[in-house]
């Protein structure tokens, strides 16, 4: 498959990956759907393989934040609501599940997943250099620029944008 080619848009991914515990994540539905498997079969082999993934890998939801998630229209399957609540994968745990799903369909959005999870560090590095260049200029005028640079910041704000789900516990 040539780079240009993919499985599936990147937008299809990049609207998976939330916000939990102040950690970018995709919940285990989400990615069950994108790896072409049924929810339990990938908790199966997580499970199977339970020394691979740590908790800074993985964690399952609590109640609340399974509620919030819910209230924001994240979860839209009640099925969810029926079992145990799902997990949560960070980026390193994404990258591990590629060990445990042996499907080429699993290898191939595995690398899809993991060069989103780059390109949003790529962005978020990004702004904070571009607010580090404003604070440097904002020093160097003086107050009659200060409305200018107020501007700036509030275009610069996170969900003037791209709209994030966070929970916050």
């Amino acid at each position: 498959m040539a780079k240009s080619e993919t499985l599936m848009p990147m937008e299809t991914i990049e609207r998976r990956i939330i916000i939990i515990r102040g950690e970018r994540v995709m919940l285990s539905s989400d990615l069950a759907e994108l790896y072409g498997v049924e929810p339990r079969a990938l908790v199966q082999a997580v499970k199977r393989n339970s020394k691979r993934f740590p908790q800074d890998f993985m964690f399952q939801l609590t109640n609340h934040e399974l509620e919030v998630l819910k209230s924001q229209n994240v979860i839209l399957n009640p099925w969810w609501l029926k079992r145990a609540a799902p997990y949560a994968f960070t980026e390193q745990g994404v990258a591990m599940l590629s060990s445990v799903l042996k499907s080429e369909r699993a290898v191939l959005v595995n690398i899809e997943i993991m060069r989103i999870f780059v390109k949003m560090r790529q962005l978020i590095a990004s702004h904070a250099d571009l607010a580090r260049k404003l604070g440097e200029l904002e020093k160097r005028y003086d107050a009659q620029f200060k409305i200018v640079f107020d501007a700036i910041r509030g275009l610069m704000k996170p969900g003037e944008g791209k709209k994030e789900t966070e929970v916050c516990t």
